[in-house]
């Protein structure tokens, strides 16, 4: 069976006249009869009773009727799938999967409503190098990372030889906790020199929060390797030292009591978009992704 002839199977069934049909479809008679007729032998069977007053179908025609309908049908969805492919812009986003639970939803969502042209491929990763690098190496046209305001790699982090740029999106805050038992709790504010000596929960040294502890509190303090955010703060839970972490991480713990914040403000991280600068990426991009558009900086 081929498409065009189940399009004259259904002309001739709607106008019941191989004459009928042809004018519908603007073909000669005859090639509508032939094509009823090369259809009719591919299946093995009549699909029409010709009459003087039309044609009528058979119970075979009556069984492919509700089929041809479906297949015309799909074939018409492919092709405006395919063609809505052309006028499509494709975007690689890469982002860290520290953030990917949080943050990603509502950037997929502002893309979805601001920009419905972009065809987005995702892909996340835990480790900010490989993304930084997909960016470099062109495998990736942009990335989400977290970092600190000024210079792109200002917590300290190794950025790729290649041109590289980014805009900042959002503020991602930060809290220093630890148990309610903790001898500080009841402290009023804080130096780092208080924290002297004490045990900072730590994930590996290229961690973002890792490295904003470094900053933040530079020797003063021990590190002590736990892993992710969620062992980190279930640690801190238990009383085996403070932690360094996100508020979004943590929100539910000062809620519940089971954490406190420490009066010692770090700076906050910031959700930050990373392209390379020798590049074109799709107009309006960092726009787009902005919570307030009309609030982006670029470096």
């Amino acid at each position: 069976m081929e498409l065009r002839q189940l399009r004259v199977f259904e002309a001739v069934v709607a106008h019941r006249t191989v004459a009928g049909a042809a004018a519908a479809l603007g073909l000669a008679p005859s090639s509508v009869a032939e094509q009823i007729r090369t259809l009719e032998r591919s299946l093995g069977t009549e699909l029409f009773d010709r009459a003087p007053r039309g044609m009528a179908l058979t119970p075979a025609g009556n069984r492919l009727l509700p089929w041809s309908r479906r297949l015309l049908d799909q074939a018409e969805q492919a092709r405006r799938e395919v063609v809505a492919t052309r006028t499509r812009t494709r975007l690689r986003l890469g982002a860290l999967e520290a953030i990917a639970a949080t943050h990603l939803p509502a950037v997929l969502a502002r893309l979805a409503e601001r920009r419905p042209d972009l065809e987005i491929s995702l892909h996340t990763d835990p480790a900010r190098d490989a993304l930084l690098g997909g960016v470099a190496a062109g495998a990736l046209e942009v990335a989400l990372i977290l970092d600190t305001a000024g210079p792109l790699g200002g917590l300290g982090f190794y950025l790729p030889p290649a041109p590289l740029a980014h805009v900042d999106l959002e503020d991602v805050p930060l809290a220093l906790v630890a148990a309610p038992t903790d001898p500080l709790a009841g402290a009023a504010a804080l130096t780092p020199g208080h924290l002297r000596g004490r045990h900072l929960l730590v994930d590996t040294p290229a961690c973002s929060f890792h490295l904003a502890g470094e900053r933040l509190l530079g020797h003063e303090v021990d590190r002590v390797r736990t892993g992710g955010i969620a062992v980190t703060r279930a640690c801190a839970e238990q009383g085996l030292g403070i932690a360094l972490l996100p508020e979004f991480a943590v929100h539910h713990q000062l809620t519940a009591g089971t954490l406190i914040r420490l009066p010692l403000d770090p700076p906050p991280l910031h959700l930050r978009l990373v392209r390379r600068a020798d590049r074109e990426t799709p107009p309006g991009l960092p726009e787009a992704l902005h919570p307030n558009p009309a609030h982006t900086t670029a470096g």
